[in-house]
């Protein structure tokens, strides 16, 4: 009897641990919402959403049709409770899902590169807005600046960086977009020659005292792309002093600057140009030879 006991009591404990497994889509949804609230994630709902879409590759028309139907897979489960796990330390999404639209094309990111933001769109808006045949991507990073203008505008581009992993993702990520170009591991203008129609820059701008301040996200994202000296313009200082080597005649310069910068930028410029993105803030700084 008590021999048949036992074998209830395991069979009930197997029976709980199945019952524990069984989740539907919309209660694992809300899980990973309630998990990144409580770690104060920024957007938390959305980014729930964006990595479920990514782990099982479904689209919301799916979701809402099977919310109360059972997930299948327990790899997969584990696999999202692990992403959320790793967003609700801070993780940036896009490190995670490792991928980044930016210029409505796809850009792979790793932690190695600083990821692709919106806000730098106003940059490659403008120079697509002037145009011309040769682009220096200066701190080129993903990549992304230089491909946008190589695929949509037609640019021969030279990917330009410091660190030999962001080359290699540029690379990367100009063969994924379809884009050819030339690639130098170089310290700003150091291993650059000849001119460009146009050099477009998104140098580090952040003053030092300030990456301590930062949103968690960004604390995780290279000190390397993010640090610009104590007031946070050294490399518009080294940007100033060796670019009109190698800009053309009738070349543009474009840079993207940090809030509040513009004018301090401007001020070591010939000729400088101050262009704020479509929410009106000062974005940009362009020179013209």
């Amino acid at each position: 009897m008590m021999e048949d006991n036992q074998i209830q009591k395991e069979i009930q404990s197997q029976n709980q641990l199945s019952n524990d497994e069984i989740i539907s889509w919309g209660q694992l949804l809300s899980e990973a919402k309630d998990t990144l609230t409580k770690a104060n994630v920024p957007d938390a709902d959305i980014d729930a959403w964006l990595l479920m879409e990514h782990c099982f590759s479904i689209t919301k028309s799916f979701f809402f049709l099977n919310r109360r139907q059972i997930v299948e897979s327990k790899e997969k489960i584990k696999q999202y409770r692990e992403f959320i796990k790793q967003r609700a330390a801070r993780i940036p999404l896009q490190y995670l899902t490792k991928t980044q639209g930016f210029m409505g094309l796809e850009f792979s990111v790793t932690p190695a590169v600083l990821i692709p933001r919106q806000d730098t769109e106003t940059l490659c808006e403008e120079a697509l807005s002037i145009g011309g045949k040769t682009l220096l991507d200066l701190c080129c990073g993903t990549g992304c600046i230089g491909v946008s203008l190589a695929k949509l505008g037609g640019f021969e581009v030279t990917f330009a960086d410091i660190s030999p992993d962001c080359l290699a993702l540029a690379r990367e990520n100009a063969a994924l977009n379809g884009v050819a170009g030339s690639f130098v591991l170089t310290d700003m203008f150091g291993n650059i020659s000849g001119s460009y129609d146009m050099i477009c820059v998104n140098p580090p701008y952040i003053p030092t005292s300030e990456l301590a301040s930062l949103q968690a996200e960004v604390k995780r994202e290279p000190v390397l792309a993010l640090d610009g000296g104590a007031d946070g313009l050294d490399f518009y200082r080294r940007i100033a002093r060796d670019y009109a080597t190698h800009l053309s005649p009738g070349g543009t310069l474009l840079m993207e600057v940090g809030a509040g910068q513009a004018e301090d930028v401007a001020e070591m410029f010939p000729k400088a140009e101050i262009i704020k993105d479509i929410c009106g803030i000062e974005r940009v700084v362009a020179v013209r030879r």
